[in-house]
């Protein structure tokens, strides 16, 4: 009983996102945030064996909790969906990703380029003033790619093996990576526990996200071929072992170059060119967001077996 409670739950919680987006108000995983912040004024030392430390005290105590709470609907099937339901829609963003990046594509097609400037970051942490129609475009196509795996499909996966400890523990690492786990100052072996875990805990869904993203092709009039030659020829050398599946994999589908200079707050990265098409556009963009969501649909359908016959 618990196994489909489960998978109806994720059903649920993506229905939810669909038809609500975000919470507005009180968002449980901002909450977390302010958690692991205070954690980190608390026990920051610039130096790896306390930044495992950090993580595991940002981390443990919300699985444990999940557990016990999982524990205590275990029998009751009615809150047992409700509660997976709630968890879902609460560690999900697809529908937000989707519609910022709607937003970003259509001022990119109408010429704005100002006003997608001022929207792109509220999607990604890139440096938006220097970025032309094609900049923009393209930092959003990979953050659409990347994002649909970190915001939909990894939540998915992990809900669907793991149940409630799952959901809110893939979104606690995510976070964590979030705030610490990139590369700075502060930040250099501090958050590198945080980044490992990160890349560990995405990385199946990742390649789920990738043979989604080569299975939803034909439905978008792409190029499946051209998706697992990019996917094959360049994700290894992107320097993420996961990013790099799924925007390798959408570049080829979508036929554009993803890649290419990043800045980030003036640090510079000069990425391999993945895929071998046109420069991105705001048509592009659309393209994204209809992928983002076929993958989406079809992440929810295996994943909702797997957690009947899993769980």
């Amino acid at each position: 009983m618990r196994r489909s409670a489960t998978a109806l739950g994720l059903v649920l919680g993506v229905a939810l996102d669909g038809l609500l987006g975000d919470p507005r108000h009180a968002h449980p995983v901002a909450a977390y945030g302010r958690y692991a912040a205070a954690l980190d004024r608390r026990l920051h030392r610039d130096d790896h064996a306390r930044g495992a430390l950090y993580a595991a005290a940002a981390l443990l105590p919300l699985v444990a909790a999940a557990g016990r709470l999982e524990e205590m609907t275990s029998g009751r099937p009615v809150r047992h969906v409700a509660l997976v339901a709630a968890a879902t829609w609460t560690v999900l963003g697809g529908h937000s990703l989707r519609r910022v990046a709607a937003d970003i594509g259509a001022t990119v097609e109408a010429g704005d380029l100002a006003a997608a400037r001022r929207l792109l970051p509220s999607l990604c942490g890139r440096d938006p003033h220097d970025l032309d129609a094609a900049g923009i475009a393209r930092a959003t196509v990979e953050s659409v790619a990347e994002n649909t795996c970190d915001a939909v499909v990894a939540p998915l996966f992990w809900g669907a093996v793991a149940g409630l400890p799952g959901l809110l523990g893939y979104r606690a690492v995510n976070t964590l990576d979030a705030m610490v786990g990139h590369r700075s100052a502060r930040y250099a072996r501090f958050g590198t526990a945080a980044a490992w875990l990160d890349d560990a805990a995405n990385l199946l869904p990742a390649r789920l996200t990738g043979a989604l993203t080569l299975l939803a092709a034909p439905l978008l009039g792409g190029d499946a071929r051209a998706g697992l030659a990019a996917w094959r020829t360049g994700a290894h050398r992107h320097p993420s072992p996961n990013s790099g599946v799924c925007e390798s994999a959408a570049a080829g589908v979508l036929g554009v170059r993803l890649g290419g200079r990043t800045v980030y707050a003036g640090r510079v990265e000069e990425r391999p060119w993945l895929g071998a098409g046109a420069d991105p556009s705001g048509e592009t963009v659309r393209q994204a967001v209809r992928l983002s969501r076929a993958v989406q649909f079809g992440a929810l359908a295996a994943l909702a077996l797997v957690a009947g016959a899993w769980r």
